[in-house]
């Protein structure tokens, strides 16, 4: 009876899934989120019916038909916000199971990408790659290839790397006998992380001790064309020591091993200013994109099928439909001309791993492939490896993917999988912000949209409405922009855009404001944030949107038209936090003389002038009662809450300083604004 059980309970181990998808029970968030979209409905309904009968001239007439255009907009992007969040869904990975299942785990090649050395220091990217080679693999040594993509060609990032493999045949051996946690050696011995430095219990032993002293002064697909691969960033290094494992679980799972391209990690990041002040920690969003066909390819932290980056389609999936390519109709001159690397595409294509065994010729065949020219003539970048014509290469190329009917998992184990590191200061946010919005956008008005995909391909109709979500990022920075401005333009000509404060129609407006505000606030609490950060999350969003947004829109813009191309803009990377900056300057926002920061000032200037002509009392006199109102100025105080940053900028020296130069642009914007206010009321009540 003993052997009888044991064996039942080794087959029930056996049996059971690597991973699991869980559908979360959110019946309450679907109640709020139908709550909101009727008080959006019921509003445009309002201003349907009332705004023929609105007792008010002309110019006030055209004030309510733009809210109405507005809020038709924003009740749009909240069906899309509706549709993606409508399913939640929870992955969990068990890679004790993959151990006891899997005798031999298949090879994995690790891609570190970096592009400048001044903004990315080589110090940063040595690290990624130590924390790579030092993760828990079985078989690692033949297992395990870590490549290094510079664009740069940096003599510099190449001597990091020679002095960093020196380096590794310490470090790897050091952290695996030690069972050290945190594999990247800045990290693990920064004066800041938390100890014992060692997981394994054995951190006070004499042996650790000297070991420890001793790593320490010293901290400074052709050759193996592996069946799966991992592509990180270079700031991006490995947090998590079995992460490999735990991503190999739905890639290797039997129910889903068949249609899952790949797996995606969350971005997180070390050092993080408390309650997250420049909105870096996409937190809440992350995990509500998931779901669907799974989330989308971020460009770091992913863990590729390779046989997918070449094109191929989910075994399940029939050939011959419109749109698919299979295996066999995949031509092989769409991979170049090097015959040694075309005999792996067959491989990998097959599910063959391997690579040749001659070295020399390994190399060889690896520069001819590298080389600038190789791709010419070929399908890289239309319709094989990463998709090109967008700064967003990595959602362009996760939406190509998902269009062929593959779907992607998420796997965010506890600790991080990844952490890296996030760009401080306004400067840097903007501008990685206006860099992702731009090439979200170009994706939208390319061939590779998703409208296209979904109509000629197999993305899910709902993901489709996912990726258009997130694609309109910038374009919503227009109507926003006009509908933060409207609160100004009432009070400035006395007139209202909101219903009166007697009228019962406020609580249309008023119920919606509230219930967001409160529902996205849960959201956070859900997710371990305080309401803080959530306020901080709100107040980039109206930032980004104003600035970093509407420029994305005009450099795309200038794009089709010609003018002029986008550019892929590199974040500075920053190793971490400077000690000696005095706790009141951390997270505090900082400018410079770029014209990103333009429209936020103006956009504050207006709402100062404003409420400076409405306490003047220099206001026109209001036609019947139809004056602005407590909604309008309450509006206009919100704007000035959400741009208190650049309140603060105003008053700012040095760094934490407005520019002059952009200070004098906004005012004369400003000025030109009110005077455009001005005029019907002079016209009409002259």
């Amino acid at each position: 009876m003993g052997d009888f059980n044991s064996s039942s309970m080794e087959d029930d181990d056996m049996a059971a899934p690597l991973f699991e998808r869980q559908l979360r029970k959110n019946y309450v968030q679907r109640a709020v989120d139908i709550t909101i979209l009727l008080l959006m409905v019921s509003l445009l309904s309002y201003r349907l019916v009332c705004i023929r009968s609105h007792g008010g001239d002309g110019w006030e007439v055209k004030t309510w038909q733009v809210a109405m255009g507005c809020e038709a907009w924003f009740t749009f992007v909240w069906v899309l916000v509706v549709s993606t969040k409508w399913n939640l869904l929870r992955y969990l990975t068990f890679p004790q199971r993959l151990l006891q299942r899997k005798r031999e785990l298949p090879a994995m090649d690790m891609f570190v990408t970096t592009a400048d050395p001044e903004l990315e220091p080589p110090v940063i990217m040595v690290n990624t790659v130590l924390s790579l080679m030092a993760v828990d693999y079985p078989g690692m040594a033949h297992k395990l290839a870590v490549y290094v993509s510079d664009d740069a060609c940096s003599p510099l990032t190449f001597f990091a790397l020679s002095e960093a493999a020196k380096f590794a045949q310490l470090w790897v051996p050091f952290c695996r006998k030690h069972n050290i946690q945190v594999r990247a050696p800045f990290r693990y011995f920064s004066p800041t992380a938390e100890q014992p430095p060692s997981a394994g219990g054995g951190s006070n032993s004499p042996e650790f001790q000297q070991e420890w002293k001793h790593i320490k002064i010293r901290v400074s697909g052709v050759m193996t064309n592996a069946p799966f691969m991992l592509n990180v960033d270079c700031d991006m290094y490995m947090h998590n020591p079995q992460i490999a494992l735990h991503a190999l679980c739905p890639l290797l799972d039997p129910r889903s091993q068949n249609d899952t391209a790949y797996v995606q990690c969350p971005q997180k990041f070390y050092d993080g200013l408390k309650d997250d002040p420049f909105g870096n920690q996409h937190v809440v969003l992350q995990e509500g994109i998931v779901s669907i066909q799974g989330p989308f390819y971020c460009g770091t932290g992913c863990f590729h099928r390779r046989r997918v980056i070449y094109g191929a389609l989910p075994k399940n999936v029939d050939s011959k439909k419109k749109n698919a390519r299979s295996m066999d109709e995949i031509s092989l001159s769409d991979f170049g001309s090097s015959e040694q690397f075309l005999k792996l595409v067959t491989r990998a294509l097959k599910d063959e791993s391997g690579a040749e065994k001659d070295l020399p010729s390994s190399l060889e065949a690896a520069l001819h492939v590298a080389s600038c020219g190789y791709e010419y003539g070929t399908s890289w970048g239309k319709k094989i490896g990463l998709i090109y014509g967008s700064t967003t290469e990595d959602i362009s190329t996760g939406m190509t993917i998902q269009s062929k009917g593959w779907r992607s998992a998420y796997c965010s184990p506890d600790p991080p999988a990844f952490l890296g590191c996030a760009p401080t200061g306004g400067p840097a946010s903007l501008n990685q912000m206006k860099r992702w919005s731009t090439g979200l956008l170009e994706i939208l008005v390319s061939k590779s949209n998703p409208i296209r995909a979904t109509l000629l391909g197999r993305l899910h109709f709902r993901q489709c409405l996912t990726y258009i979500w997130i694609l309109i990022w910038n374009i919503r920075s227009i109507p926003e922009l006009i509908y933060a401005l409207l609160p100004a333009y009432c009070i400035i000509n006395n007139s209202h855009f909101l219903p009166k404060v007697h009228d019962p129609a406020i609580i249309i407006p008023a119920s919606a404001f509230a219930i967001y505000n409160i529902y996205t606030l849960s959201e956070y609490f859900r997710c371990g944030l305080s309401a803080r950060a959530w306020w901080n999350y709100q107040q980039m969003a109206r930032i980004n949107s104003a600035c970093a947004w509407l420029f994305g829109v005009l450099t795309v813009l200038l794009k089709v038209l010609g003018i002029s191309d986008t550019v892929f803009e590199i974040t500075k990377k920053e190793q971490s936090t400077s000690n000696d900056q005095p706790d009141a300057d951390l997270g505090r926002f900082t400018f410079d003389e770029s014209p990103i920061f333009v429209p936020g000032t103006t956009l504050l200037l207006v709402q100062l002038a404003a409420l400076a002509l409405l306490m003047l009392g220099i206001q026109p006199s209001p036609g019947g009662a139809n004056g602005s109102g407590l909604a309008e100025v309450a509006c206009s105080l919100l704007v000035v809450l959400y741009f208190w940053p650049f309140l603060r900028g105003l008053l700012g020296k040095g760094k934490y300083g407005i520019p002059l130069k952009t200070i004098y642009k906004s005012a004369a914007l400003s000025t030109v604004f009110v005077l455009f206010c001005r005029f019907p009321s002079v016209g009409l009540h002259r």
